[in-house]
């Protein structure tokens, strides 16, 4: 039924299989659906890309262009640069902090274009790899500092500083470290390289070239600044300008030459199979929202399709969203043998063929942290006509 409005209504509380839904062809290799069942009722934007083509690519973006800001998702979109390739559809991205001086820091990671400007935390998060396989598992961080007495010292990217903390800077932060207090060495890569990228499992040599006791530290290029909260400084070595540190970014599994990744979770589905979801015995309201119904978003794939996935809810009418569990069994009937959650709430949000496709809880967009962007590249969109 391509050329057509996607839309199958049901009364029953079950959604039929997806397979049996018919998607708008809004280009080749792209589809969409907005599914709805009215006994719940549920409303359902599905994006759906042939992942078997190979001018589509999937981007993770930050509002800040870097590792903090706040954007729209339409916002976002438009300020790609435009040697990326046309934009075909977005999803919201990574759960976030929301305000405060590092509002838009991912809660996990996140690789801008090559950039680690978010460290993992040992959550789950998805990237796609060099030869274009897609990944979702949990990464722990290996990052460690090792000092010139040989010591080491594990370290976090470009977050809030904690008093007991060590955090590297990059030039992904913006204008300053935002900090107060500590110490901090503005320290530059030995190779002499002009740019401050830091590469996932990367081992990077650097110089210390200034020592400051003030917090704040101004960020200059190519150029990195390692900040320590007053308790954590008591129990470094003292290191002076000319000091040389070695610092590794390795990770597990591996993320060498990932140019692309952004953390969410829980992993929905698993070879096919919806997973039970088990909320931790917290008592917080990120546990027990699990379990409720909640606008969501979501990704997933199959050996031939991506797909992008938001559930309206908070819009009793509309929509009631949906539970975690619900939410998994939908990605599964969708034909996903891989899926995993996104951020969801008011920040649950859609974006395909230049508009925004779903219904915000909030009635307008939120500004949002990140997002995952699917591209068609530069030379199939000036070259084959696909």
């Amino acid at each position: 039924m391509a050329g057509a409005l996607a839309l199958l209504t049901t009364s029953c509380g079950k959604a039929p299989p997806m397979s049996s839904v018919p998607y708008e062809t809004l280009a080749p290799g792209v589809g969409y659906a907005n599914q709805r069942m009215t006994n719940v009722p549920w409303s359902v934007h599905v994006v759906r890309f042939d992942r078997t083509d190979p001018a589509f690519e999937v981007r993770s973006v930050h509002a800040g262009q870097g590792a903090l800001g706040l954007a729209t998702l339409t916002d976002q979109i438009q300020q790609l640069p435009p040697g990326f390739g046309a934009p075909v559809a977005a999803v919201n991205g990574d759960f976030y902090q929301r305000d405060r001086a590092y509002a838009g820091d991912p809660r996990g990671l996140q690789i801008l274009d090559g950039d680690l400007v978010s460290a993992p935390v040992g959550g789950v998060a998805f990237w796609p790899d060099a030869a274009g396989q897609l990944h979702v598992t949990n990464v722990v961080s290996l990052f460690q500092l090792a000092w010139p007495d040989g010591t080491a010292t594990s370290f976090g990217v470009n977050q809030d500083r904690a008093p007991d903390a060590l955090v590297l800077y990059t030039p992904a932060i913006g204008a300053s470290t935002r900090t107060a207090g500590g110490r901090e060495w503005v320290i530059e890569a030995a190779s002499g390289a002009a740019s401050a990228i830091l590469a996932p499992g990367s081992d990077l040599q650097a110089r210390v070239v200034e020592v400051r006791d003030a917090g704040d530290t101004a960020m200059k290029p190519g150029r990195f600044v390692l900040s320590a909260g007053p308790q954590r400084l008591k129990t470094l070595p003292k290191s002076a300008v000319g000091a040389m540190l070695r610092i590794s970014t390795a990770t597990v599994p591996a993320l060498r030459d990932v140019r692309t990744a952004l953390s969410g979770g829980p992993v929905l589905v698993r070879d096919g199979k919806a997973l039970k979801i088990q909320p931790p015995a917290s008592g917080s309201y990120e546990s027990s929202s699990m379990t409720e119904r909640h606008p969501r978003s979501a990704i997933g794939w199959d050996a031939r399709h991506f797909y992008l996935v938001e559930v309206d809810g908070r819009q009793e009418h509309l929509s009631v969203g949906m539970t975690l569990e619900e939410l998994a069994e939908h990605m599964a009937r969708l034909g996903c043998t891989d899926a995993m959650n996104l951020d969801g709430g008011g920040s649950a949000t859609l974006w395909c063929a230049g508009k925004i496709r779903n219904s915000p809880c909030d009635g307008r967009e939120r500004p949002i942290a990140n997002a995952l962007v699917v591209l068609r590249r530069p030379s199939a969109t000036a070259g084959s006509g696909r």
